[in-house]
Formats: C-alpha cells, sequence, structure tokens
C-alpha cells in the first residue's frame, strides 16, 4: 500500500490527541503510514508525552497559531506520502479506514479531495456528515447531508460526488495539492475547506464522499456556547467565501442580503438571547471585509481579537 502521511493539529488538547495517536498505532501498520503532528503554539509543550506515545512521530511545534489551514500546510511541508488524510485531533479511527479511503480514490482518479462518513464518538449512532449541498449563491447557506440521523447503513455502500468534503478528515493526493496549492490561509479559522474544495473544482477535480468507512469526531452533538471567536471567524470568513468564489455582481446580491436581513436578524437574535457581548465581534467581522482584500492573510496571533 502506497504510503499515507497522516497530519493533525493540536492546539491545547493533549488528550483527545494522545487518544487519536493510539487509535492510529492500534489500526494502522508504522510502514504504511507517517503521522506528523503539529502543535498550534499550545501553552504546554508535549512532544516528550506524545513520542512517549507513539515513538514515530514527526512532531513540529509551531511559535504561533496558524489556525487551521496554516497548521496543516506545516505539516504538508513535512509530508513525503503519495496520499496525505489531514484528520481533526478530536476523532479516532477504526479498522480498514485508510485502505478503504485508498480504495476510492485508485477506483476514481477524478477524486480531488475524499472525506469519509462522520459518526459522532459519543453516540456512533448518530450521522454528523454523509456529504454537503451546494452553497446558495444569495444565502450562501447550505445544508450538511444526514446530520443528526439515525444511522442505519444507508451510506455503507455508498460512494459518490458531494459539494464540499468535511475539515475533519479529507483525503487527497500529494501530487494534486503540488498542483493545485495548500489550503487557503486567508480564513485561519472555518471556511478553510470549503474554499479549498473550490480550489479543486477549478482545476477540474472532483470532491467525494465515501459512506464505506467512517470516522469518529468528538464534537458536540448540541451547537454549545458561542464564543466571541466563533461568532467573529464565521461571519467573517461566511463573507469572505463569497467574495473569492463568486463573481462580483453576485457579492453584490449576496451582501445586500447578508447585511440587510442575515446580520440584523443575527444581532437581535443576540440581544434577545443576553449576549450583547457578542454583536461587537460581528460588527469587526463585517469592517475586516470592507478593509481587506480577499486574499490577504493577517499576521499570525493567539486568538486575540
Amino acid at each position: 500500500m502506497a504510503l499515507t502521511s497522516i497530519i493533525t493539529v493540536n492546539y491545547n488538547q493533549p488528550r483527545v490527541t494522545l487518544d487519536l495517536l493510539s487509535s492510529i498505532k492500534k489500526h494502522c501498520s508504522t510502514d504504511e503510514i507517517e503521522v506528523i503532528l503539529i502543535d498550534n503554539a499550545s501553552e504546554e509543550d508535549h512532544e516528550t508525552r506524545f513520542k512517549t506515545h507513539y515513538p514515530e512521530l514527526k512532531y513540529i511545534r509551531s511559535d504561533v497559531n496558524l489556525g487551521f489551514a496554516g497548521g496543516n500546510n506545516l505539516g504538508l511541508n513535512h509530508a513525503t506520502g503519495e496520499y496525505i488524510l489531514m484528520i481533526n485531533n478530536d476523532t479516532e479511527l477504526i479498522p480498514g479506514f485508510i485502505k478503504q479511503l485508498i480504495a476510492e480514490m485508485a477506483a476514481h482518479p477524478e477524486i480531488g479531495i475524499l472525506s469519509p462518513l462522520i459518526l459522532y464518538h459519543d453516540d456512533q449512532d448518530i450521522i454528523q456528515y454523509a456529504g454537503y449541498t451546494p452553497i446558495n449563491p444569495i444565502t450562501g447557506r447550505n445544508r450538511t447531508i444526514g446530520l443528526g440521523d439515525l444511522n442505519k447503513d444507508q451510506y455503507a455502500n455508498t460512494s459518490h460526488q458531494t459539494s464540499f468534503c468535511h475539515g475533519a478528515a479529507m483525503m487527497c493526493r500529494k501530487s494534486d495539492i503540488d498542483h493545485i496549492g495548500m489550503m487557503p490561509e486567508q480564513y485561519f479559522l472555518y471556511y478553510e475547506e470549503l474554499d479549498w474544495c473550490e480550489m479543486f473544482k477549478r482545476a477540474g477535480k472532483k470532491i467525494w464522499f465515501s459512506g464505506k468507512t467512517h470516522i469518529l469526531h468528538k464534537e458536540s452533538m448540541s451547537v454549545g456556547k458561542e464564543s466571541p471567536t466563533k461568532t467573529y471567524f464565521i461571519a467573517r470568513n461566511r463573507l469572505l467565501f463569497m467574495r473569492r468564489n463568486t463573481n462580483w455582481i453576485n457579492v453584490m446580491l449576496f451582501s445586500t442580503y447578508y447585511l440587510l436581513l442575515a446580520v440584523p436578524k443575527q444581532l437581535i437574535g443576540y440581544l434577545l438571547k443576553g449576549r450583547s457581548d457578542l454583536v461587537p465581534y460581528v460588527i469587526k467581522a463585517l469592517l475586516w471585509n470592507s478593509f481587506h482584500s480577499k486574499n490577504h492573510i493577517g499576521s499570525r496571533t493567539k486568538l486575540t481579537l
């Protein structure tokens, strides 16, 4: 089997990262993979702890938080595999996971990026991802196929094109990345994998989903309490994505909808929920798009907004 480079990024989550390394060690042969762990300027350096758990680990620590795309791209610079598997550090593998993904890639040369079925780790009968619908050009919204559905093996034999992959688990070929480019770092958090999918599409490659294998994701099924960081980057990057991937006429139509309908509704919702603290971050996100080009990559931060 061809060498696969597994890249994952840790930011202050040593416990779940150790669980991931354990699942890789349990289900993967070390002569078929290399594991690259990027530490994104965590408060503590756990290199010794990680390498004790997985001695073959390639550990790379960044002095600054590079964000999701930047962290994965740093790992890509050190990857030697024919295939690249980017997975969240809060995931766990199942037996035969990588072999099945490679089999899908080999059977369909047109695939650019492939994501598997994603199930919630805490309730493995519930689906988190089985593909994405296209993004509506006016609202900037789309839908996650299968989200919250009971897993009845309805996707077990499914393999087909989809609109977007899921950032928690993505496989692609190193040769395609060399040709198309790395993940766009303009976003820092959220939307970067969607933009990357658009880059692959423009290069003539397809975005693919396979339900023939799955990964377990520890992300909560509940939305949870919104943070200033999440609020800011989702608001900022929703507009940024449309600026980078649609024409100027569509951007004008989307901006009209976004500024006159979506944003006021969002702000009113925050006020009704007693979350007036989030309002300035939405405003800041809009102002960022007003004063920065769509290709701007800001200075690295530790998520201080």
